[in-house]
């Protein structure tokens, strides 16, 4: 297992400097100047000595605030190359294809999906026209989609043409629909143009244990997704389901109260969490392929209904200049995934 750890590492780090972008690099130093007034051929130097020392990418580096953080301190810290290399060794090729494909994933997990999605490759022109007429509104999203890249919310008004809708949809690569979920009236109020989402990080072990390495609430902001790849925010949740701190973005914005709704983020209570870790723990016992994923749940006035797992989860940590908390959850993942 170490030596193969090894390649991994190896693997990975001669594709990060293959694809090295220096304006990429100068984007994240010039973010970390928001909390550090270190100079920027410093602070440069210190994420790339952190890249290699930490296994740290240069957002990892930029959004947990490491330039502020003492060497000890940055050992503790969970980082996406880290969990890269988790990714390759633990999930099999046939649990990335189950989560990955939209189409599979429908099928694998119906019971839980709460909503109606169909596939455009299986319906005819009269089976799209009487999903529409059911659901009227729909979310449209490409079939291998990352990142909540591609999605969009599409309102169809009465009597449309089915024809052109369908070309214009496989135009732009957008074969899955998916029924738009109404939220939970609580989760509404934080935010009501998005579906706000919990994802809950988990591995499971060999002796069948699930471990629930972060819990984090994603909240839409501008957009009709919550994706923090799409102007989202997040924050960290405790085991009852109450945020803990500020909400932040992928800019380092840091947002104590909701700017559309004005609702405070730290103290949300997010409704029918015990729940939301029920489901979660049975999604990851179904799916043993991949061990550790990430889950994105909808809280619905029903219940909690699965979006989507992620086997190659982004790493979520509190954000030391907006939560006070300076050290990083590494050991969490270390002790449950023994790496």
């Amino acid at each position: 297992m170490v030596l193969q750890q090894a390649r991994v590492k190896l693997r990975y780090l001669i594709g990060r400097a293959r694809n090295l972008r220096v304006g990429n690099l100068i984007e994240f130093a010039r973010q970390v100047q928001r909390v550090s007034s270190a100079p920027l051929p410093v602070i440069i130097a210190d994420m790339l000595w952190c890249s290699v020392r930490y296994d740290m990418g240069f957002r990892d580096y930029a959004v947990w605030d490491i330039r502020l953080l003492s060497a000890k301190e940055r050992a503790t810290w969970m980082t996406h190359p880290k969990s890269h290399r988790i990714t390759k060794l633990y999930n099999t090729e046939e649990g990335r294809a189950k989560l990955e494909d939209k189409r599979r994933f429908a099928r694998e997990y119906a019971d839980l999906l709460g909503r109606e999605t169909i596939d455009l490759r299986d319906v005819d022109d009269a089976q799209l026209g009487e999903f529409f007429a059911r659901h009227p509104k729909v979310l449209a999203k490409p079939g291998d989609g990352h990142g909540g890249a591609g999605i969009e919310l599409l309102e169809v008004g009465p009597s449309p043409d089915i024809a052109a809708l369908r070309a214009d949809l496989e135009k732009k690569g957008q074969t899955i629909l998916d029924e738009f979920l109404v939220q939970h009236p609580d989760m509404s109020a934080l935010y009501p143009d998005a579906v706000n989402t919990v994802r809950l990080i988990t591995f499971l072990d060999g002796k069948g244990e699930v471990h629930l390495l972060a819990s984090v609430l994603r909240i839409g902001n501008g957009d009709v997704i919550d994706n923090f790849a799409s102007g989202g925010m997040f924050t960290m949740l405790d085991e009852h389901g109450v945020a803990l701190y500020p909400g932040v973005d992928k800019h380092s914005n840091v947002y104590a109260t909701h700017p559309k709704t004005g609702v405070p983020i730290a103290g949300f209570q997010v409704p029918l969490y015990d729940r939301v870790v029920e489901v979660t723990k049975d999604l990851a016992r179904r799916t043993p392929e991949a061990p550790y994923v990430g889950w994105d749940l909808a809280i619905t006035p029903d219940g909690p209904v699965v979006i989507e797992g992620n086997h190659n989860s982004s790493v979520f940590q509190p954000k030391p200049s907006a939560s006070g908390v300076r050290t990083g959850l590494l050991p969490v993942y270390r002790a449950a995934v023994g790496f």
